[in-house]
């Protein structure tokens, strides 16, 4: 990943903020060293300038390693969507392999995904264009299915899976 790309991809917050800060940085920098040369050019190295320069340089190498801190940071976040897509992907893969097991309808498997999904009744009815009776019949009969007695016991039985297998790239548990 380019850095350009990734601050582009990046979702605000520290990169951003790192970024205007070596934006600016360097801003002052090439200032600085412009003020360096032509006072140098002009009057000669004495003490004053050589203070300048040092402040210069120091402010070049605050400008090296924020950069070197944003590069950091943006690997970091690309890190952290990667394990997050590939959480969701294999919670994906838990929650077909369970409603597999459970023998759910199509339209069962529909309802109990907006069910996790955190939708009610109405509203699972309103995204399926059904009467909110055969909603409620169909979680009625996913409850069964699953051996459960509602949706907060519904909820917990995937949330318990991936508590237990932990997520990825976690160090497993001794």
């Amino acid at each position: 990943m380019s850095f350009l790309t990734g601050l582009k991809d990046s979702k605000g917050g520290r990169p951003a903020v790192l970024a205007l800060v070596v934006l600016l940085q360097t801003s002052a920098a090439v200032f600085f060293v412009a003020n360096v040369v032509n006072e140098g050019s002009e009057d000669g190295l004495g003490p004053q300038l050589w203070m300048q320069a040092l402040v210069t340089l120091a402010l070049i190498v605050g400008v090296v390693l924020g950069t070197l801190e944003l590069r950091r940071a943006l690997s970091h976040q690309q890190a952290q969507d990667a394990t997050i897509a590939k959480a969701s992907g294999e919670m994906h893969q838990v929650i077909q392999a369970q409603f597999e097991a459970w023998h759910l309808s199509t339209a069962e498997r529909d309802v109990a995904y907006l069910a996790l999904k955190g939708l009610d009744v109405a509203e699972i009815a309103s995204a399926r264009n059904a009467a909110p009776g055969t909603v409620r019949a169909q979680l009625s009969a996913i409850y069964s299915k699953a051996g459960i007695s509602g949706r907060a016991q519904f909820a917990a039985h995937f949330v318990e899976d991936l508590l237990a297998e932990g997520l990825p790239g976690e160090p497993a548990a001794s």
